[in-house]
């Protein structure tokens, strides 16, 4: 097939006849072959029922003494948005107060509604927008509701669906970018400008515009920091890709001035008048030069005026990333990756500059910030493990007190099995880590099930979190588990990822073989008992892998997945990555597409494993074109594929439960015919 003629081309058309009635007769197939295996019905119901376990950890946040949690379960597939008190909580009472129901809200506006997510607004927290997604995109409404009443907010703020950025100026005004229908968007599909909205009487609120984008940027932002003391700093994010970006100070006349930090620099938080500025390219500053990957502490009267330097909070090390960044009332949380496990820092600042203070915390695993209230020095954060299921800690900075919340039940007893970190040499001789997770008794010579796992993309890392599905149904079956955490993500920070940047995007694919050649070589697995699994970015990785070096595996699992990369940019959000993939527009970043693009790739003559590509039609991120097309042309070319679309959750996954367990039973059910049996 040449790049310029492409027969499947039509099955990118979301309101064709022709291509639904294809992924009806794709569906009914692998229903066929995998919902129809006598093990599919159990698999479902024992997920879902571990979903709906009620000694789950409820994760929430606390506004002004409330714990708000979002609650899924039998009574409420679409959930219910609900809160207790710390104290409730402690006792482990399953008494909470209802704040809004979204299944009944859905069957009032006969809509397909689930809940994006709920933005309290900081300083009155009993004013909320709420905002709603129709099937689960990425396109939401926004609302603003009375969560002591329980009512939306007559004449409130309300916005149309669409790839909005809104947030919260104080409780009569909100930054607004829209990206509903009508409004200036970029290339990318998201929004050009910023606006104020002001509460006005009878819903005639004022609009005033901040800022305006050029149509080839990617998107703007705008959102408010406040300071411990109450003091507030406003800030436009202008991104020209996904990586470059300019940030705007408000002044006091609303007008924008833009802040001379370097383009590959991301503002972390604001807190004590600094700015927390993480830098993925080298900045040279009045005399001084900090190196990509440096974490600062940037004062802003140092930005815009003769202030103090930055400091120097975290230096780059070549086996360590600035995970996360988190401030309270008076200290500042730093949460590392140390070769690829979590470690957190505290500082407080004493005479003018952050000074890092001891803490206590776990080191071995992951540790998640879980949140912060305003206005106090408490942090909740969760901490687990591959063997180790999530706990939920209360830590108070001030006193050093910290409590366990809850710890979410266990799915599978541990003590068969080993977690290790292993390395692979990549073909440049770089050393790619990867972990492990098996039985400790499991024959090293080939025959162990083996699922390889991988992402590579965006700066995101893979972690080692628990396996609460996987174990009883893989582990508990003699499989193991393997996570790569190759280049192009963010295990190691902005270097890690630039090293499979744009025209370099093949390094990411080597390193996952590698990894997977590997695992074979050292007989914990053999291309029969070998496969493999991603998502997204994640999809074109296997998608990749599998079109390059099909004998290594035996099974792919290629989900929500990027394959057509020489459309890649004209289909949804694509535009936005082309910081990421390079864009196919230019005639050099053309050809080292070209050359992986797995759509492209396939060939008659090669022998492919069975692969299993899933997507969603109501994914409004990556076109679930992608997927059809690649099912399709391995059909033509006379290799068998198994396809199933859902109509719901979009992108992310955002559905019930059920769609969830049967999600995944799918999946597990594949990996047994194709591993196990």
């Amino acid at each position: 097939m040449t790049p310029s003629h492409d027969p499947h081309a039509w099955l990118e058309n979301l309101d064709s006849d022709q291509a639904a009635d294809w992924v009806a007769a794709q569906n009914a197939r692998t229903e066929g072959v995998l919902d129809a295996d006598p093990r599919f019905a159990g698999l479902k119901a024992d997920i879902l029922a571990h979903l709906r376990d009620t000694r789950q950890i409820p994760y929430f946040a606390e506004h002004a003494g409330w714990l708000y949690n979002f609650h899924q379960d039998e009574a409420h597939p679409r959930g219910l948005y609900r809160r207790t008190t710390l104290d409730a909580y402690r006792a482990g009472s399953q008494d909470w107060q209802a704040v809004l129901d979204i299944d009944a809200l859905a069957d009032a506006d006969e809509r397909d509604w689930y809940l994006d997510g709920v933005s309290h607004c900081t300083v009155r927290p009993e004013r909320a927008l709420v905002h709603l997604t129709d099937g689960g995109g990425d396109a939401t409404v926004a609302r603003e509701y009375d969560v002591e009443a329980r009512r939306w907010v007559e004449d409130g703020f309300s916005f149309p669906e669409g790839k909005n950025h809104i947030a919260w100026r104080d409780p009569d005004s909100a930054f607004v970018c829209p990206g509903w229908k009508g409004a200036p968007l970029t290339r990318s599909g998201y929004p050009r400008e910023v606006w104020l909205v002001e509460r006005g009487a009878d819903g005639q609120h004022g609009w005033t515009q901040l800022f305006a984008a050029p149509e080839d940027a990617m998107m703007t932002a705008a959102w408010r920091f406040l300071d411990s003391d109450g003091s507030a700093v406003d800030l436009i994010e202008a991104s020209d890709g996904f990586y470059r970006k300019t940030y705007h100070l408000l002044d006091g006349g609303l007008e924008a001035h833009a802040l001379p930090l370097p383009a590959k620099a991301e503002i972390e938080a604001y807190i004590g008048g600094d700015f927390i500025v993480k830098l993925a390219e080298d900045w040279s500053w009045r005399g001084e030069t900090y190196a990509s990957g440096s974490l600062l502490a940037v004062g802003l009267s140092g930005l815009i005026g003769d202030g103090p330097a930055p400091q120097l909070l975290q230096a780059p090390e070549p086996r360590l990333a600035v995970a996360a960044v988190e401030t309270t009332r008076g200290r500042l949380l730093v949460n590392l990756l140390d070769n690829v496990k979590s470690r957190m820092l505290c500082f407080a600042k004493q005479d003018g500059a952050w000074m890092q203070q001891p803490l206590d915390l776990p080191t071995d695993g992951v540790i998640e910030i879980a949140d912060q209230p305003w206005q106090s020095d408490v942090l909740y954060y969760s901490y687990s493990d591959f063997l180790t299921p999530s706990g939920l800690y209360r830590l108070d900075l001030a006193s050093g007190e910290q409590e366990c919340l809850r710890r979410q039940p266990e799915a599978f007893d541990p003590a068969p099995y080993v977690a290790e970190q292993w390395q692979a040499a990549a073909p440049d001789g770089e050393m790619i880590p990867y972990f492990v997770v098996r039985r400790r008794d499991a024959p090293f010579d080939g025959s162990t099930p083996t699922l390889l796992y991988g992402y590579g993309g965006f700066e995101v890392p893979m972690l080692p979190y628990y396996i609460e599905n996987f174990g009883p149904h893989w582990l508990a079956k003699g499989g193991a588990f393997v996570l790569a955490c190759i280049r192009g993500g963010g295990e190691f920070g902005p270097h890690w990822h630039q090293a499979a940047q744009g025209p370099k995007r093949q390094v990411s694919f080597d390193d996952f073989i590698a990894v997977a050649e590997d695992l074979i070589a050292r007989k914990l697995a053999s291309p029969a008992k070998l496969a493999i699994e991603g998502g997204s970015n994640g999809g074109l990785l296997v998608g990749a892998a599998m079109a390059q070096r099909p004998e290594l595996f035996q099974a792919v699992v290629c989900e929500v997945p990027l394959l057509d990369m020489l459309r890649y940019t004209q289909l949804l959000a694509g535009a936005s990555w082309i910081d990421e993939y390079g864009d196919p527009d230019d005639e050099a970043e053309r050809a080292a597409l070209a050359a992986y693009s797995p759509y492209h790739n396939l060939r008659a003559d090669a022998r492919y494993p069975l692969a299993l590509f899933t997507t969603s039609a109501s994914d409004d991120r990556v076109h679930p074109g992608h997927a059809r097309k690649m099912a399709a042309r391995l059909l033509e070319l006379g290799h068998d594929a198994l396809f199933y679309e859902t109509d719901g959750g979009g992108h992310a996954g955002n559905a019930g439960q059920e769609d969830t367990a049967a999600e995944l039973a799918r999946v597990l059910v594949y990996l047994y015919q194709r591993l196990c049996d």
